[in-house]
């Protein structure tokens, strides 16, 4: 026999029913390139998420991190299990361009977020639901061009990756190069699998351009530096954001020494002038990160998975009103927030997304550093 709830019970039962929905578990999918050529990027990645806090937006916090063995058709199968079977409410990932490009159809046709740690662009119209941590190779590019014209470079060598990543780079340099008259003079490829350039890098050489151009990630990043080097070039290498890690000195050897490497503000911290917007973020980052994996283990990849609850914890924090986690609802007020959230001050420089731009940094945001001494330092 049902026996009917007096008011006070009814009201007892909604408060115990909306309390049940207020402490949800919020799902964050994390699809990265752990195994493979661009493991170098998403292990630092996976390692300031793992030291995000066990709350998000004052919720129960439930973070799955999967593989994807910088491999796009593994990426794509990671996302299709985290948003089918996981039913998760944002996906993070992937560090490595060309598996976070493939994923972003599976995340968009499950009408879930997708924040890559790449720069990965997509076909107009296809990014609804893929945001970027990482900055565009467009903004990228410009502090790096100007860099070069200050250094009174004419013309330049470009060496990179034949992926996305290296054609993005080479389309972005091209733009920003044609408005200070820096002229592209030798373009040579290589695959990220590749073990040697040595090829690639003499008609470079041969060419002798003011300045080489190097577009490659990671570890990967380290075997053309030493192989431009070895082949006699005295003039300036350039590298690109996916190279801003300590792999390039590790591969390099002394062969890094001299290099500039274009990259976010994150894990410059100390050397931020105070005026810098990111510098508060970019310190808080660097001391929790280096307090968990040690001195001078900071990256540029890491402070995007630092980054990333920064974002969430915000766009979350408007959706809870809206729906309830881990339903199409919640992940769809995730994306709307997101894309309404107005300046977001991160590690790696200012935010803000609009609905026509899911890119969000500004051409401010690059910083260019120098190897010297085996260390990164702001370049002069």
């Amino acid at each position: 026999m049902l026996i009917p709830l007096r008011p006070s019970s009814l009201a007892a039962a909604l408060a115990l029913a909306l309390t049940g929905l207020a402490h949800a578990d919020i799902t964050v999918g994390v699809v990265l390139p752990l195994t493979g050529p661009a493991s170098g990027l998403g292990i630092p990645i996976k390692n300031a998420i793992a030291i995000w806090p066990k709350t998000l937006a004052g919720e129960n916090l439930k973070v799955i991190t999967l593989d994807d063995a910088s491999d796009p058709t593994a990426g794509v199968k990671a996302t299709q299990r985290l948003v089918t079977e996981e039913k998760v409410d944002v996906i993070i990932g992937s560090a490595a361009t060309p598996v976070a490009i493939a994923m972003a159809d599976a995340a968009a046709a499950s009408g879930t977020l997708q924040l890559a740690t790449s720069p990965a662009a997509l076909p107009p119209g296809k990014d609804k639901w893929t945001f970027r941590l990482a900055q565009s190779n467009g903004v990228m590019a410009h502090a790096l061009v100007q860099h070069m014209h200050k250094q009174g470079v004419k013309t330049v060598g470009f060496l990179g990756y034949t992926d996305a990543y290296g054609e993005l780079w080479l389309k972005g340099f091209n733009d920003a190069a044609a408005k200070v008259g820096i002229q592209l003079v030798a373009t040579e490829r290589f695959g990220r699998n590749d073990t040697s350039v040595t090829a690639q890098a003499l008609k470079i050489a041969s060419a002798r351009p003011d300045a080489v151009l190097i577009v490659a990630s990671g570890s990967g990043a380290g075997m053309p530096q030493k192989a431009i080097k070895e082949r006699g070039y005295q003039g300036k290498v350039y590298q690109t954001h996916a190279a801003a890690t300590r792999d390039l000195m590790r591969t390099a050897g002394k062969d890094a020494e001299g290099a500039y490497v274009v990259s976010g503000p994150g894990p410059l911290a100390e050397q931020l002038p105070d005026s810098h917007p990111s510098k508060p973020l970019s310190i808080a980052y660097v001391q929790a990160y280096e307090k968990a994996y040690g001195p001078n283990t900071r990256t540029q990849f890491a402070a995007h998975g630092f980054d990333a609850y920064t974002v969430l914890d915000k766009a979350a924090t408007a959706a809870l009103p809206k729906a309830q986690p881990g339903t199409p609802e919640f992940r769809a007020a995730l994306r709307d927030a997101i894309e309404n959230m107005g300046r977001t001050v991160v590690s790696q420089g200012v935010l803000e997304w609009t609905p026509a731009d899911h890119w969000g940094f500004t051409n401010e945001t690059g910083v260019m550093l120098q190897v010297v001494g085996g260390e990164f330092k702001v370049a002069p």
